[in-house]
């Protein structure tokens, strides 16, 4: 296994395991009016992506228990902060429409991309450990989230052991996630690392049943580059590299994998 692969592997977690299964949780009674911006319209039970988000074989009453958990749904516009570092962790989000971009910025003002998330994945698990977030979340397109309060995700997770499994998968795979991310920029060439954030891409959108062959990229190339650990020349060289070697095609941010197995052999 190359080590594109190896990183695109690791950073791509089966639907069944450790992918985000509380992202269309559900919609209850709300007791109190939701945050500006915020609706509840959410209902997990009739989601095109519940088989991505949800445990599987659940009872029926189970079901409802999800359904009665208190959350809403809340719309972020393109280039608008979902919370920001520092920010009281309250809840924990589910992308469901869009795509995110978490940053942390330095001392310097520096600013770096730690992470993209993309509909059925978790946003704001950092805040776990430390009750405040530790960065930003930011839309890269319009976008819509679940909001799942943690608080009653911890009871319900004491009731119901398939949700209590799920959540510890879900944090096992961000703990996957970070691992395959210094692996590639400790051990990877900078067209290994290209590689491989594609690949890892390809197989994300194939989970949620798009192409894993074309796509767009909703992200810019400095933004790669920032989570790369490369500059933005860099980036720009190594797709046309790939690019002029017949593996992918690209128009703007429109990329096509022509060979996924030579870019999964760089």
């Amino acid at each position: 296994m190359t080590s594109a692969t190896a990183y695109a592997s690791a950073y791509a977690p089966a639907a069944s395991t450790t992918a985000i299964p509380l992202a269309y949780m559900a919609r209850s009674t709300i007791t109190s009016p939701p945050p500006p911006g915020t609706r509840a319209d959410t209902n997990c039970s009739a989601c095109s992506l519940h088989s991505i988000c949800m445990p599987a074989h659940l009872s029926a009453t189970e079901l409802a228990r999800l359904d009665a958990i208190v959350c809403s749904t809340r719309v972020v516009r393109r280039g608008e902060t979902l919370y920001r570092a520092g920010d009281q962790f309250k809840s924990i989000y589910a992308v469901r429409v869009g795509c995110f971009k978490t940053v942390i910025t330095h001392r310097d003002g520096h600013e770096q991309v730690t992470g993209f998330h993309i509909a059925g994945e978790p946003l704001g698990l950092d805040g776990v450990c430390s009750d405040e977030q530790n960065c930003d979340a930011i839309a890269l397109e319009d976008s819509k989230v679940c909001v799942i309060p943690f608080d009653l995700l911890e009871d319900l997770c004491h009731d119901v052991k398939a949700m209590q499994q799920h959540v510890h998968r879900m944090m096992s795979g961000e703990i996957v996630r970070e691992s395959g991310l210094m692996m590639m920029l400790g051990t990877m060439t900078a067209q290994q690392r290209v590689a491989a954030f594609l690949l890892n891409l390809s197989s994300r959108m194939k989970t949620r049943g798009y192409s894993s062959a074309e796509f767009n990229l909703r992200m810019t190339r400095e933004e790669i580059g920032s989570y790369l650990g490369l500059k933005l020349e860099t980036v720009s060289r190594m797709f046309s590299k790939l690019q002029h070697a017949g593996v992918i095609d690209t128009n703007g941010k429109q990329v096509h994998i022509l060979d996924s197995e030579k870019l999964a052999g760089v």
